[in-house]
């Protein structure tokens, strides 16, 4: 195995595949990154049993065909401090990789190639094309939602549901709900519901860079495959049965405000300020004409802030998360949101006038 690159060529390739490697490792293989070449082509790979990433570069000279695992990170941080002047020379000498750039000279231990756990391809019951913008604002609209480490494990991902001509993603920890569904440029044969976990979510995000471009997707009954430009990442599903989402949100709302996204962003970042820091309680109250919002804590200290509004219902005080109402908003285009409630003590349903395709709930916490 021996070839040239420049170190532009492989810098952000080696970047991007590095995202698929854990940091606290049980399998010393896990650790490394497998470099393949072809005559004309090096391929980077990186997996940590769930995910893998690869990256395919052109060479622009021939290269020695062969393969090899390396250390990922000492590999990364090499290339960061070397010239970008000088060509990086690749070479294999007595289980070891050789690396020169110019005066530089670095000897890597490696790992057998067969030992490097590879995804096993599996022919995709659902395949289909779709913009990176497209894709993207499915991800991000409802991303910040995912559980963190729940032992519901359903929770820690994300789930993408596809219908017949609809593309739908939903995301909850129990304590919020986000949706977000666009039309699909094609007819889908065939319906599911695949939950994609987190650290998935994370690297597919990290290859949507260019919103001009087109993703295609692949799903199987237990993987994701996506193959962006030079790039083709692949996912397990999280094997489980997502909730009933349906069911979480209002239906038949008696109670609802319309206001200006920003000015209620901007009123709720001011009074959480003084509210406890532990639990981010804040309280609405719903008055004739006027929505009030404060906060208090264990200091004795106060905020209010009075928006006047539309409203002549019922009066009442609700409490909630201001993080999960400030993650909502921000998640959504400017322009006017609908607060809307069903009953006094109901979750709080949170739309945009302008994107209706993307809604959030909020479940309301006692003070």
């Amino acid at each position: 195995m021996k070839f040239k690159i420049k170190r532009e060529d492989l810098l952000k390739p080696l970047q991007i595949v590095l995202g698929a490697v854990e940091r606290k490792q049980t399998l010393p293989i896990l650790s490394n990154i497998l470099l393949s070449t072809k005559t004309h082509f090096l391929v980077l790979a990186a997996t940590d049993m769930e995910v893998e990433m690869q990256a395919k570069v052109t060479l622009t000279e021939p290269a020695e065909p062969g393969e090899i695992t390396i250390p990922a990170r000492k590999m990364m941080d090499i290339c960061r401090t070397l010239s970008a002047e000088n060509h990086l020379e690749f070479s294999i000498s007595q289980h070891q990789l050789l690396l020169k750039s110019g005066r530089s000279r670095f000897s890597l231990s490696t790992l057998p190639a067969s030992e490097f756990p590879k995804v096993e391809e599996i022919p995709g019951d659902i395949e289909f094309n779709i913009k990176n913008k497209e894709l993207r604002y499915l991800l991000e609209s409802v991303n910040f939602a995912v559980a963190q480490q729940d032992v519901r494990n359903y929770l820690n991902g994300m789930l993408l549901e596809i219908n017949t001509n609809t593309l739908k993603t939903v995301a909850t920890d129990g304590h919020r709900l986000a949706l977000s569904v666009i039309s699909a440029e094609q007819e889908f044969h065939k319906k599911g519901q695949f939950i994609i976990p987190r650290k998935g979510i994370t690297e597919m995000l990290r290859l949507l860079e260019d919103p001009e471009k087109t993703s295609t997707l692949t799903l199987t009954q237990n993987h994701l495959k996506m193959v962006v430009d030079q790039y083709t990442f692949t996912s397990k599903f999280i094997d489980a049965r997502f909730p009933d989402y349906e069911r979480v949100i209002p239906k038949n709302v008696d109670k609802e405000i319309t206001l200006e996204r920003d000015v209620l962003k901007d009123a709720l970042t001011r009074v959480s300020v003084l509210s406890n820091e532990k639990y981010r309680g804040i309280r609405l109250q719903f008055r004739a004409d006027l929505f009030v919002i404060s906060a208090n804590n264990p200091e004795n200290e106060e905020a209010e802030e009075e928006i006047p509004v539309s409203y002549s219902g019922e009066e009442f005080d609700i409490g909630f998360n201001v993080s999960y109402l400030l993650e909502a908003l921000a998640a959504l285009p400017e322009g006017k949101v609908k607060l809307s409630l069903m009953g006094v003590g109901g979750s709080l349903l949170i739309e945009s006038l302008t994107d209706p395709n993307n809604i959030h709930v909020v479940m309301p916490m006692r003070l």
